[in-house]
């Protein structure tokens, strides 16, 4: 933890200074002990630790004395010898078993972290992240990081249709939420929003506007919330009498994104209407559009994921179905914090995502809908 350097502190820390000629000028800035409390308050150390730790033990006005003390040197608890004594690391892990370069890419994942640390912080634990190529490493990651009590729970993403990790972290009996739909399998709370109705919600406006060739640019195959959103996108279609132009799979990256708009722009059959995952892919399908001289929204419309900033920075602004992801995050780690706390585990479901309209979307020339 760092220290907070006050014009006291910086006082303080000149006594500290050595005055030998290799110290070159160097301020060598010496943490305030609780030691060093209890000299200025000209109290003993118990009672500063009795003070600081809100325990019985010295008088309201004595007390208040030695926080005003503490937080005039600038002196922080250390963190480690916290954890010790409350059996507590005051850390939360997330592994993210995807190429290292995604965190890059992807805005829903800097958002996410965002919220999440944005709620731990209210709680000083901080959060660990690690990157890892495949479940075997996330779980590796994770059983060192428990077997070293570096971190009191686990925040589990990208959930598989078939997961071996969750049971792995029931047997190991770690803490954990799961971000994405609560398992029947499983007892661990989950943090997950309706995936399927907001891709109805797509599909039948997009079938409103007279599209009738919608087509898909979905993420992982593995993936739940992939394979939901598939098949969510098949049901609706198939309300309508219509059924998928196609449905492509994808690594969610912008190669991918674009491979797969060059396939179905490129098609005889080429649809009117694509829908993609998340935004960077979006955002290279309406790229291929422009080289392949199709026209967004005239000839093609095009309805991103995320709804990140990327949908506003192109023209046209992308239609996008928009979700709060921060708050996503906020709640996961509400979640995982009160499961830390020892209340009883109860899942969440968060805000389902809404269709945002812009400029990538028309009605069809000569559907029942003005273009």
């Amino acid at each position: 933890m760092g220290i907070l350097l006050t014009k006291q502190s910086v006082a303080y820390a000149a006594i500290s200074r050595g005055s030998s000629a290799s110290d070159e000028g160097i301020w060598r800035v010496k943490r305030p002990t609780i030691n060093d409390i209890a000299k200025r308050a000209g109290v003993s150390i118990g009672a500063v630790s009795f003070a600081l730790n809100g325990r019985p033990g010295v008088s309201l006005e004595t007390r208040r004395r030695i926080i005003a003390i503490a937080d005039e040197m600038g002196w922080r608890p250390n963190a480690a010898a916290r954890g010790l004594s409350e059996s507590r690391a005051h850390t939360v892990g997330l592994v993210l078993a995807r190429p290292a370069d995604t965190l890059g890419i992807e805005p829903f994942f800097m958002k996410f972290i965002s919220g999440l640390e944005s709620q731990l912080t209210l709680s000083r634990t901080a959060l660990l992240l690690q990157v890892v190529p495949d479940h075997a490493k996330e779980i590796e990651a994770v059983g060192a990081w428990w077997a070293e009590r570096r971190i009191d729970g686990l925040i589990v993403m990208d959930l598989w249709s078939e997961d071996s990790r969750v049971a792995t972290l029931e047997t190991m009996k770690i803490p954990a939420v799961l971000v994405g739909r609560p398992r029947p399998d499983s007892a661990l709370p989950a943090v997950w929003s309706d995936d399927a109705a907001a891709v109805a919600e797509t599909v039948d406006y997009l079938v409103g506007l007279g599209h009738t060739r919608i087509a898909r640019v979905a993420g992982l195959p593995a993936l739940e919330h992939t394979r939901v959103r598939g098949e969510a996108f098949r049901v609706a279609l198939a309300r309508h009498g219509l059924e998928p132009s196609a449905i492509i799979d994808t690594d969610y990256t912008w190669e991918a994104g674009a491979e797969a708009t060059t396939f179905l722009l490129t098609n005889r059959q080429r649809p009117t209407a694509i829908t993609f995952d998340n935004d960077v892919m979006a955002t290279a399908g309406l790229s291929v559009a422009r080289k392949l001289g199709v026209n967004v929204p005239g000839e093609l419309s095009i309805v991103a994921g995320d709804d990140s900033q990327l949908c506003e920075m192109v023209y046209p602004p992308l239609s996008a179905l928009s979700r709060d992801v921060q708050a996503y995050g906020m709640n996961t780690a509400r979640t995982l914090l009160a499961l830390l706390d020892g209340k009883e585990p109860a899942s969440y479901q968060d805000a389902t995502a809404r269709l945002r309209i812009r400029g990538s979307s028309v009605a069809r020339s000569g559907s029942d809908r003005p273009v």
